[in-house]
């Protein structure tokens, strides 16, 4: 990835801290690709006692300095190195990439318009608004791809209640549930009891809706191996699709596209479903620090 590594960085390295509805994340400016950060690094950075704190990691390097992403720099001179809080490597995080575009913007690497943002998951196409447009700092809308909607029946139980839920697939897997009160979820600290086990071998993020008014919704979630969370742009779209499923607006089926505001506990964030399937997500996307970290961070010799 480079040529210097966390365990030999002795300049403090440079870093900002963003958000997009409260998912927030750590941004480490490396354009030239010579920071290497390994899993405990990226870890230590998102402690939320003895580091800066995070949901993750946005490493900010050049598409053309990335073996990674070598392929991509026609398209997109930007990549983002995305790093769970844990340290481990994810494709692509749709609040991320948001939080993302509005660092280039800081940068003087995007204006506001189109920018493109490669991923592991691929080019995501990004739209920048200007200031004032949605939030004070304009909004922020990212292409997320198509949802897949298989036939499966499935059940969410909390509790003594159970609800049917629509099985929806992002990338990853949704089991979204439409309840009469958000509190039924209960405290979502246990994973909430799905059927059957088949249908998710892999585990499931579960959401739980209410709706507000027309094309409207509420939503908590429970996020894998997470437990519940401010935010989740993928389980976002998914209630979006699963509300218009519920409401026979599906754009495939109508040929217009089709709007729902998705209030989270972190803020609203608005996802658009068109007729070819493309599903966009639009929202805020904040930066609310700067500074710089001490390699003692880095290379895991800080004093406890």
């Amino acid at each position: 990835m480079g040529g210097v590594t966390s365990a030999t960085q002795t300049q403090p390295v440079r870093f900002l801290k963003g958000h997009g509805t409260e998912n927030d994340f750590v941004i480490v400016p490396d354009p030239d690709g010579v920071l290497d950060l390994s899993p405990a690094a990226v870890a230590r950075l998102c402690d939320r006692r003895a580091g800066i704190g995070g949901d993750g990691i946005l490493r900010v390097v050049r598409s053309a300095a990335h073996p990674e992403a070598r392929h991509m720099a026609d398209e997109a001179e930007w990549f983002m190195d995305y790093r769970n809080a844990d340290g481990s490597v994810a494709e692509m995080c749709g609040n991320g990439v948001r939080v993302f575009a509005r660092y280039l913007q800081r940068a003087g690497h995007a204006r506001v318009g189109e920018c493109a943002v490669a991923t592991r998951g691929g080019v995501k196409r990004v739209h920048i608004a200007k200031a004032g447009t949605g939030s004070p700092e304009g909004d922020v809308t990212v292409s997320m791809g198509r949802a897949r909607t298989p036939d499966d029946e499935v059940t969410v139980a909390v509790g003594g209640r159970s609800w049917p839920a629509r099985h929806v697939n992002m990338g990853n897997p949704h089991a979204v549930a439409f309840v009469e009160d958000l509190a039924h979820a209960g405290d979502l600290l246990a994973e909430p009891s799905y059927g059957p086990a088949s249908v998710y071998p892999d585990g499931v993020n579960v959401e739980f809706v209410v709706d507000r008014g027309e094309r409207h919704v509420a939503m908590r979630v429970h996020e894998r191996g997470s437990g519940e969370t401010r935010s989740c742009g993928t389980g976002a779209c998914a209630v979006a699709v699963a509300a218009a499923r519920r409401d026979g607006t599906d754009p495939a089926a109508t040929g217009t596209p089709v709007s729902y505001t998705v209030d989270l506990p972190g803020g609203r964030l608005v996802i658009t479903e068109h007729p070819d399937g493309a599903i966009d997500m639009t929202g805020a996307a904040v930066i609310v620090a700067e500074g710089t970290v001490e390699p003692a961070l880095l290379a895991g010799t800080a004093a406890g």
